[in-house]
C-alpha cells in the first residue's frame, strides 16, 4: 500500500490538474458560443450559394471556364483544415485517419496525392508522411475571408497549373455538441453533382428562370467567389467543431479527475487506519510485555 505521504501529495496534484481542466472548459464554452453564432449565420448563405453554383454549373459546358475543366485524373489535391491547438479529444485524429484513407484508396488507384494543411496539427502530423505542397498554420484561432481568399487563390492557380487535376477539401464538420464528424467535398473542377442534377432538374420543370446578365457572365464571377465560400465555410465548421471537441474532452477529464480524488481519498483512509492499528498494536504489546 502506497504511503500516506505519497497519496496527499498526488491528491493535491489532481486537484491542481482538475482546476486547470475546468478553466479550459469554461474559455472553451465561452469561445463556442461565438463560434456557434457565426457559424450559423453563415450556413444559410453558403448553402444558399452553393444551390445557386449548382443551377448555374448545370447550364455550362466542362471546359468553358478554366475552374471548370474536366481532366483525366492523375494527381489529387486534399485541402486539409484541422486545428492549431490539441486537447481536443480525438477531433484531429478523426481528420487525420479520413485523409489517411482517402490516400491509400488515390494510391491504391494509381494516382498522385499531394496536401495543402490548413492549421498547424495536421501540418504537423503530415509533413514528414506525405506530399504537403503548401501549408497556413496558426490561423485558425484567429481567422477572416481573406485568409480562405488567399488559400482558395493559392488552390486554384495550382489546379489552373496542371498541379492538380481533382481537388477536395475535408474538414470537421459540427453536428452536435457530442459530435464532430469528418467531411470531404469536391471543390475543383467546379461541376454538378448527380444529386444536384436530379434536383435542378425538377426545379426546371417547374420554374423557368431568366439570368441577367447571362450565366456566363454570372459564372466568370461566382467561380472565385465560390471557392472563398466554400473554404471559409470550412474553417468555420472546424473551429466551432473544436471549441465544441475541447469543451466535452476537458469535461470529460474533469469527471476524471475527481474521480481519481475519491479513489486516492479511499486509499488513504485506508493508508491511516492501517497506521493507527499498527500503532495501537505496538501500544497494547508493549503494555503486555511490561505486564508480563
Amino acid at each position: 500500500m502506497a504511503s500516506l505521504k505519497n497519496v496527499k501529495i498526488k491528491i493535491a496534484a489532481i486537484k491542481k490538474t482538475s482546476q486547470i481542466t475546468k478553466a479550459m472548459n469554461m474559455v472553451a464554452a465561452s469561445k463556442l458560443r461565438g463560434a456557434q453564432q457565426r457559424m450559423e449565420n453563415f450556413r444559410p448563405y453558403a448553402r444558399e450559394f452553393g444551390a445557386a453554383m449548382a443551377s448555374l454549373s448545370g447550364q455550362m459546358e466542362s471546359g468553358q471556364f478554366p475552374l471548370m475543366e474536366v481532366r483525366d485524373v492523375k494527381t489529387v489535391e486534399l485541402l486539409v483544415i484541422t486545428s492549431d491547438r490539441g486537447l481536443c479529444g480525438s477531433f484531429n485524429s478523426n481528420i487525420i485517419k479520413m485523409v489517411e484513407r482517402k490516400i491509400k484508396e488515390y494510391e491504391k488507384a494509381g494516382k498522385k496525392v499531394t496536401l495543402t494543411c490548413v492549421g498547424r496539427k495536421g501540418n504537423m502530423y503530415f509533413r514528414k508522411k506525405a506530399t504537403v505542397r503548401n501549408s497556413f498554420p496558426d490561423i485558425m484561432s484567429r481567422f477572416q475571408m481573406f485568409n480562405a481568399r488567399s488559400i482558395a487563390q493559392d488552390v486554384s492557380a495550382n489546379f489552373l497549373a496542371g498541379g492538380a487535376d481533382e481537388v477536395h477539401l475535408i474538414y470537421g464538420a459540427f453536428v452536435s455538441m457530442a459530435n464532430q464528424r469528418p467531411v470531404m467535398k469536391q471543390i475543383l473542377p467546379v461541376k454538378q453533382s448527380a444529386e444536384e442534377a436530379a434536383k435542378a432538374g425538377a426545379e426546371r420543370k417547374s420554374v423557368d428562370y431568366i439570368y441577367e446578365p447571362s450565366p456566363a457572365e454570372i459564372m466568370e464571377v461566382l467561380l472565385p467567389l465560390y471557392l472563398n465560400v466554400m473554404i471559409y465555410h470550412g474553417m468555420i465548421e472546424t473551429s466551432t467543431s473544436e471549441h465544441a471537441a475541447r469543451m466535452t474532452a476537458m469535461d470529460n477529464a474533469t469527471r476524471a479527475c475527481k474521480d481519481m480524488v475519491t479513489s486516492l481519498t479511499l486509499t488513504m483512509n485506508k493508508a491511516r487506519q492501517a497506521g493507527i492499528t499498527a500503532e495501537l498494536m505496538d501500544i497494547v504489546g508493549g503494555a503486555e510485555a511490561l505486564r508480563g
